[in-house]
């Protein structure tokens, strides 16, 4: 049983951590769509804002790929802990970066020069992610 939850906790890490990714990807790149109708020219800086918020599904997967072989029936309550934990910090920082990078957007639609600043904004919940996954490393 404690096997079987470590490797639950291994797949949470790994899918909870892609679905924020996917939910922050989205929420900046509708924000880049509509901007795209605003000022077409900027579409290289709404493409890179929109981009950011993928990097935690990577640093979920990456925590998975080095930990999955780990997991046994000794530890396996310990895994699963460890993989809700950075699948949830990883989830929501995704989101919460998605919201930031598509603020930045519609800034840069209107006219204002944010995009280096939006990247600053969206490197704080980034750094919990990045966090969460070295964390993995102390257990």
């Amino acid at each position: 049983m404690n096997e079987l939850l470590g490797y639950l906790g291994m797949g949470l890490m790994l899918g909870l951590a892609g679905v924020g990714s996917c939910y922050g990807t989205t929420i900046a790149g509708n924000a880049a769509e509509g901007a795209l109708k605003k000022d077409p020219s900027k579409s290289s800086g709404y493409m890179i804002l929109s981009a950011l918020p993928a990097t935690q599904g990577l640093y979920g997967f990456l925590a998975f790929l080095l930990h999955f072989s780990k997991v046994s029936a000794e530890t396996g309550l310990l895994w699963f802990g460890v993989g809700l934990a950075v699948g949830l910090v990883c989830l929501f920082s995704a989101i919460r970066q998605g919201q930031i990078c598509a603020s930045g957007i519609q800034g840069l639609a209107q006219g204002h020069d944010v995009q280096t600043n939006t990247m600053i904004y969206a490197a704080f919940p980034e750094f919990y992610a990045i966090l969460a996954l070295v964390a993995t490393f102390l257990v």
